[in-house]
């Protein structure tokens, strides 16, 4: 795979079973780089064939009516344009659309009795209503209060996302039901459509703390009601019988953690999922539908993440959990029908970006074959462990044809609290293609092992081999004991994110690499706290409670902090709208490289291009900078492309 062959992939997603069973909707979504956008079509499995069913070239989100006779989904008439709710009729044909909010639309959900849709919706804060653009983007920023921006959002303070009511009919005009200085996501609506939950940040110390609570608040509006504490929460569901439930953790500083299902009752939040120590909300990639799918006989139908895979389980009343499907796959949303005895849910593995399966008893059908193209010239991994220190440490290696040995790309994921594994990823199939060797693992922090194994790095930075570290230095080694043809003295490492603060760390560490790539990185906690949209707690999470505080504990918890040591020839990536790890953190790595007199270039992508660069950027900037790390490590580990990619 070549970085221009990323644009022939087609990525399935949202599936949504239609009330009789008989078909569905789901998404697909493709590149076009000649006007460098993505393409969301609706397609419909029909219950024998799946083709398009809208025009696109910006819908998503597709939601059956109860009826089942019509459809409701978010469309932009030009992928430049932000969403909005339109309906058209189950069996096919125009779609009417029904609003028209100066920021779009996120999020839609029909209620139970089929009569409203809520949706969340973005509005400016009143004093900049109806103000034209080019006013509103001359006048000053006056911030009172954290955060302000958001990575992948921009600028947040003068913007507020609120739960709405929208007539699916388009008679009334729609009905704010949370007016305020707030704002909420995560809706879901109760079975018997009085009322919708969601989530909404409000505690005092919002911006400086983590954490959201959960409301309800009535069809008609007025006051929300508070059902449950501030907390890690996420992916809400009501069951049946009305009761409502979260995933996450009750303590919003239980992070790094694993996320188990709770139920809100009046009285505090009740584990439902004591026993299972794996994710329930699923960190990456994104799942949707996301959450618990409540059936009749009070089971739940949910994804899981286990051990580099992403299963569906069935929960039952009383918590006991049990695969439904599983395998050596990455599953990113499932839909059941209503007596769970069918389903459509769309999975990725290795060799495939994606495609829509149907479940029975029976078993599992492919449904499409979105992919057969590209999957056919796509590599298989291996697996390696790594065995030391009491623990066990996961890890896969892809190699290119042949038998000649290959210089080898260490990739490090985000993070940490994520996981490598057997879905699909584009990364590691066009450095599979350049003629590399690519060994990836899922070092103590990583999701997907229970809680030891993600903790394991919590105030652990500090010290000059932390756990995570001594993992990753111990990959390659441990691979190519599985696979002698990676060339263990022909080395480059990789990463982004906490894959970038890595990256340098190991570096710092161990001279073994002849060229590293660091992408938007952490690299001095020290600015990163006060610059960061997640900087205030995310730094004593991982460092230690009141170490935002402390100058001396920062400074030793970063990877600047070891820049002296480094030799290794670095490519520093970032873009100029990355609100997660602001650039300054690029820029003060590249300084410190400079005056060391390291080998060292720094190459900045405009915005708006965020933090999502590499998964969601524009599709010119993703293919220049598959160009630029290739370019990069090609000059100092000598890589024989494989016939066939450039």
């Amino acid at each position: 795979m070549h970085p221009e062959q990323i644009a022939d992939i087609r990525q399935p997603s949202d599936p949504a079973m239609h009330p009789d069973g008989a078909r569905a909707a789901f998404v697909v979504k493709q590149m076009d780089l000649e006007d460098d956008w993505y393409v969301n079509v609706i397609w419909q499995w029909d219950g024998a064939d799946c083709a398009p069913f809208t025009a696109g070239p910006a819908d998503t989100a597709p939601r059956w009516s109860p009826d089942g006779s019509r459809l409701a989904f978010l469309r932009a008439v030009d992928p430049t344009l932000k969403p909005q709710v339109a309906v058209m009729p189950g069996d096919g044909g125009e779609p009417v659309v029904l609003t028209d909010f100066e920021l779009g639309v996120k999020e839609i959900q029909w209620s139970p009795d089929g009569t409203h849709l809520a949706v969340v919706a973005t509005e400016y804060v009143p004093e900049l209503q109806g103000l034209e653009a080019e006013e509103r983007a001359r006048r000053a920023r006056r911030i009172t209060s954290l955060p302000f921006r958001w990575d992948n959002k921009g600028w947040t303070h003068d913007r507020r996302d609120h739960v709405w009511i929208v007539d699916p009919n388009g008679a009334r005009d729609p009905l704010c039901l949370t007016p305020g200085d707030d704002n909420e996501t995560g809706i879901v609506w109760s079975p018997d459509s009085s009322e919708v939950a969601f989530l909404s940040p409000r505690h005092e110390r919002y911006g400086l703390e983590s954490g959201t609570q959960v409301y309800t608040v009535g069809v008609r509006g007025g006051e929300a009601t508070l059902r449950a504490e501030v907390g890690n929460w996420a992916e809400l569901s009501f069951d049946g019988a009305g009761r409502l439930y979260a995933g996450g953790n009750p303590d919003h500083w239980d992070h790094p953690s694993t996320t188990r299902l709770y139920r809100l009752d009046a009285d505090g939040a009740v584990v439902l999922t004591p026993g299972l120590d794996r994710n329930v909300v699923v960190p990456a990639p994104p799942t949707a539908p996301a959450g618990p799918q409540w059936l009749a006989d009070g089971t739940a139908r949910m994804l899981i993440e286990d051990r580099g895979a992403v299963t569906c389980n069935v929960v039952s009343a009383s918590g006991e959990v049990e695969e439904l499907i599983g395998g050596r796959q990455v599953i990113t949303g499932s839909s059941f029908t209503t007596d769970g005895a069918e389903a459509v849910y769309v999975a990725s593995v290795a060799t495939n970006p994606g495609e829509l399966w149907r479940w029975t008893s029976a078993g599992s059908e492919r449904l499409t074959d979105l992919n057969g193209g590209l999957a056919a010239s796509l590599v298989e991994p291996s697996t390696f462990t790594i065995e030391h220190e009491d623990v066990t440490v996961e890890g896969w290696v892809y190699l290119p044809p042949g038998d000649d040995k290959v210089p080898v790309l260490l990739n490090i994921h985000g993070g940490p609290a994520t996981q490598y594994g057997w879905g699909f990823f584009d990364e590691f199939q066009v450095y599979v293609g350049a003629g590399y060797g690519v060994v990836a693992t899922n070092p103590r922090g990583s999701s997907g092992y229970g809680d030891a194994h993600v903790r394991a790095v919590a105030r652990q930075w500090q010290e000059e081999m932390p756990p995570d570290l001594r993992d990753l230095l111990a990959a390659v080694d441990a691979a190519a004991a599985v696979e002698p043809r990676l060339d263990t003295g022909n080395v480059g490492v990789m990463g982004g994110s906490y894959g970038g603060l890595a990256t340098v760390r190991i570096i710092a560490a161990d001279p073994r690499y002849k060229s590293a790539v660091a992408e938007r990185g952490v690299y001095i906690f020290n600015s990163f706290s006060g610059t960061s949209d997640i900087g205030p707690w995310f730094t004593d999470m991982y460092l230690g409670r009141g170490s935002i505080d402390d100058q001396a504990t920062m400074w030793s918890g970063s990877s600047m902090s070891r820049f002296k040591a480094i030799a290794t020839p670095t490519l520093i990536l970032h873009s100029e709208d990355d609100f997660r790890c602001p650039i300054e953190q690029a820029e003060q790595l590249f300084t410190a490289l400079l005056r060391n007199g390291t080998e060292v270039e720094l190459l900045r992508f405009p915005g708006p291009e965020s933090h999502e660069l590499s998964r969601s950027g524009k599709p010119k900037h993703r293919v220049e900078r598959f160009e630029a790390i290739l370019d990069w490590h090609g000059r100092y580990l000598d890589p024989q492309p494989v016939v066939g990619s450039r």
